[in-house]
């Protein structure tokens, strides 16, 4: 059902701007997805701010009235500048993409990190509907994480809750330590151990991206294959055991590309463990239940 033209509608519309592409899904009262569509991302800040202001206007022309706008973002906003920080699409970096959109849409914009509009929704309606709080982890080109409770994101003070892909591997050994350089400046953040391009280059080298053959390759009896998975899965372990110890959410959901290896959900159970600072721990751990979808309905779901 759409609105005639000129008339109200409650759409929640959701901007998940990625690295390579631009995605708007519209939502209706009841939270059903009424339309999508996606673009490639430009690489230029004027160009990305006229896409998604083209896919604004488009969706709403379709659906027949102005909506909410949402966007997920790679990093965060400065709450005193409100200019984007830490992105890794770098150039997002430094620029006040909130007020330019919101210019241009003629509306407030809410924006927030990637990982936590795949909080947001999987909370909402996925596979972290039901409980409590939950901790949602990308694990992609990025690794992050976002923390929704009782429904409600957690954003932090300095809008930089979840920030779990810039926090260092724990409990490194000596060959890991100090851990590769990150490229927001650090060493050994568990982004540089955690995604997938680092479980790729462990496997294949330093030009290796690629990870997703990985699983299959050591199911052949490729040794290295087999090593490189295995030391992702410990220290995938280490980094959501640091997360029980302070947060001890109620369920811990994985999205990107690399939730969809199936051995992580029989490894981390049994790994997690070895570090928590308790004699007992039954928390889940869920693929997430949109997958790359996560993102887009999240952002919408941010009004």
């Amino acid at each position: 059902m759409t609105s005639k033209p000129g008339t109200a509608a409650a759409w929640r519309l959701g901007i998940d701007l990625g690295g390579t592409k631009i995605e708007v899904a519209a939502l209706d009262p009841a939270g059903a997805v009424r339309l999508r569509r996606r673009v490639a991302t430009p690489r230029d800040y004027d160009a990305g701010i006229a896409a998604i202001a083209g896919l604004v206007e488009g969706a709403e022309a379709e659906l027949g009235g102005r909506g909410t706008v949402g966007i997920g973002i790679p990093g965060s906003e400065n709450p005193e500048t409100r200019l984007i920080r830490g992105a890794n699409s770098t150039w997002l970096n430094g620029k006040p993409l909130g007020a330019d959109l919101a210019a241009r849409l003629d509306r407030p914009v809410r924006l927030s990190n990637d990982a936590n509009c795949l909080a947001m929704s999987e909370a909402a309606d996925g596979a972290g509907a039901g409980y409590g709080s939950v901790f949602a982890v990308i694990l992609g080109t990025g690794c992050g994480g976002g923390l929704v409770v009782n429904g409600r994101l957690v954003g932090g003070r300095n809008h930089v809750a979840g920030e779990w892909g810039h926090n260092p591997l724990p409990w490194m050994s000596a060959a890991e330590h100090p851990g590769p350089r990150c490229w927001c400046g650090q060493h050994g953040c568990l982004e540089t151990f955690l995604s997938g391009p680092a479980l790729a280059a462990d496997a294949d080298g330093p030009e290796a991206r690629d990870a997703s053959g990985l699983p299959a390759r050591a199911a052949s009896g490729d040794s290295a294959a087999q090593a490189a998975l295995d030391r992702h899965a410990d220290r995938l372990a280490r980094a959501l055991a640091a997360v029980v110890n302070i947060l001890d959410p109620d369920v811990f959901v994985l999205g990107g590309g690399l939730s969809n290896m199936a051995h992580l959900y029989e490894a981390l159970p049994r790994l997690i463990p070895r570090h928590v600072f308790s004699d007992a721990f039954s928390t889940p751990i869920r693929r997430a239940m949109h997958g790359d979808s996560s993102g887009v309905f999240g952002a919408a779901r941010l009004w």
